[in-house]
This record gives C-alpha cells, structure tokens and sequence, in this order.
C-alpha cells in the first residue's frame, strides 16, 4: 500500500500544482500584470510547486536527503532522459535554438551549488546567496524579453511568453478562486503523503533516504516534463525542449533548495559530495555539443542518454 500512497501524493501535487499555475496567472493577467512577467514569474514558480513542497516537507521532517536528492536527481533525469527518450522517437532539431547564455547560467548555478554544498550545510546564508543570483536572472530574463518586444524581434519563445501557460481570458472570479484553493491544499497534502510514503519505502528496503530521492522521488516529479516532451516529439514539436530543460534546472537548483535552505538548514549527504553531484555536473556538460556546435539530438543520442540514465539509476539503487 506504501507504494499506492506514494503514487497518490505525486498525483495530487501534480494536479494541485497545475491548478494552481491556472488560478495564479489568471488572477495576475486580471490584476494587470503583463503577460510577459507572468510567464517568466509566476508560470516558472507555479509549475515548479511541486518540487518545491517537496523539498520544503523534506526539510521539515527531518529528511533532508530526500529534498536534496529530487533536485540532484531531477536534474539529472532532465538532461539524461527527458532530452533522450523523446530523441529516441524523431530529431531534437534544437540547432535552431540559441541556448548558449542559459546554458552557461546553468553550468554557473551548478557550479555554485556543489561549491554551497562542499560548505556542509545548505543554512540560510547558502539560501540567500542562491536566491538572489535567482532574482538576478529573472531580472535579466525579463530585461531581455522586453528588449527584444522593444526592438521587434518576435521569435517563438518570446511568443510563447507573450501568451502564458493556464491563461484564459473568459475564466470566471469564482473558478479563479477555486483553482487557487485546489492548488494551496494540495499541494502540501500531496507533499507530506510522497515524504511520508518515501521515508516508509526508504526504511522497508534498508536504504538511505537521500537513494530514494535521487531515484523515486525525481523520477516522479520529472514525469511531467517528460510526458510533454514525448507529446511534443510526437508532433513534431519538440524543439525548445532544450531550453525548457536548461531553464527547469536552474530554477531547481537556485530557487527550490534556496528556499528550502531558509526555513530549516539541511545537511548534505557525504555521498552527495563525492558522487551525484558530479554526475549531475557531468551530465549538464554532455549537452556542450548541441548548444555551442549546433548539433541536433538524434536516435543514436537518445539511446546514449537514456542507457546513461538506466545506468546511473541501477548503480545508486545497488
């Protein structure tokens, strides 16, 4: 039953996190904030949600390995298998998409949080230092994307943002206001049955709790992106999924763990420092070809990053 649990809170923080993507960004647009803040704002944070929740619950609860290990291992699947499976059913042509800023953002905020980690504890100070490196990059995000509205250059990200994930202009008051409640008691419902569900797995198979994190729970929470990005590739769509997975990264790195590491400090797992992490940074340092070479992500390298990813998961459990 632990393990139907486990399903049934990941199942609630997804769904409470999409309802509360909608009621936010409905009730913001209706506020008068510009879509385009919006979308690198509150879309970013909301879709988000539930890694967040978790990370806080873990922290609450005395399970730090499991808040630590969703984001280690999240970023790691991101790379390594949300950018694989979908490359195992057409080409990635992510070729036509400039990435090479955000990657090197990204590359930075991985660096900084192993460096933050080699300090042994993620305190408030650790907290502080990786948000406001995050609200430096969303000032620059939003700096940029008004530049380039300003000087016309209507590529398709900026056209995305321009029209935000959950907006609809025609939604009522009251189904804002139930979106928002959905989504706020949900979500630390769905966090506390996984947390709970999680550390009740993790003591049944003898394994730390930081295993189950890295592997249960980041699995769980990077299903989302993945089902959207196999969808995508299916249409024939998946192009940016690049840069979604460049830009989900470092929000979880930065934002997720910064606060996190304000409300309660967590300690970092000795095998955090001498293994995942390097392995998350190594993983990150795969996709140089494709963002400064201008390669597109075929079959042969789908199959590479999800043997990489089967790989990597069957060495942690063993």
């Amino acid at each position: 039953m632990v393990f139907v649990y486990a399903a049934l809170g990941l199942v609630i923080l997804l769904l409470a996190g999409d309802a509360l993507v909608k009621g936010a960004v409905n009730l913001s647009l209706r506020m008068g904030i510009p879509a385009l803040i919006v979308s690198l704002t509150i879309v970013a944070f909301g879709t988000s949600a539930p890694e967040l929740l978790i990370s806080i619950q873990a922290a609450l609860d005395g399970v730090p390995g499991i808040a630590l290990g969703n984001v280690v291992g999240s970023n790691t699947a991101n790379v390594l298998l949300v950018l694989g499976v979908p490359a195992l059913i057409t080409v990635l042509h992510t070729s036509g998409h400039d990435t090479r800023k955000s990657y090197a953002i990204m590359i930075g905020a991985s660096l900084l949080f192993i460096a933050l980690a080699f300090r042994g504890t993620f305190d408030w100070i650790a907290g502080l230092v990786m948000l406001g490196v995050m609200a430096l990059i969303l000032w620059d995000s939003v700096r940029d994307a008004l530049s380039h509205r300003k000087n016309g250059k209507a590529d398709a990200e900026l056209e995305d943002l321009e029209d935000p994930e959950g907006a609809d202009p025609d939604m009522p008051g009251w189904k804002i206001a139930v979106y928002l409640v959905l989504g706020l008691v949900g979500l630390p419902v769905g966090a506390n049955l996984l947390i709970d569900s999680a550390t009740e797995i993790a003591a049944m198979f003898g394994v730390p709790d930081t295993v189950i994190g890295l592997t249960l729970v980041a699995l769980g929470t990077s299903l989302p992106e993945l089902a959207t990005t196999v969808m995508a590739a299916i249409r024939r769509q998946a192009d940016v999924a690049l840069g979604n997975v460049i830009g989900s990264n470092v929000f979880n790195l930065l934002a997720i763990i910064g606060v996190a590491a304000l409300i309660k400090p967590m300690p970092v797992d000795p095998q955090f420092l001498s293994f995942d992490l390097w392995v998350m940074l190594a993983a990150s340092l795969i996709l140089v070809p494709f963002v400064f070479m201008k390669r597109d992500i075929g079959r042969v390298w789908g199959v590479v990053l999800s043997a990489l990813y089967i790989g990597y998961v069957s060495y942690v459990l063993i």
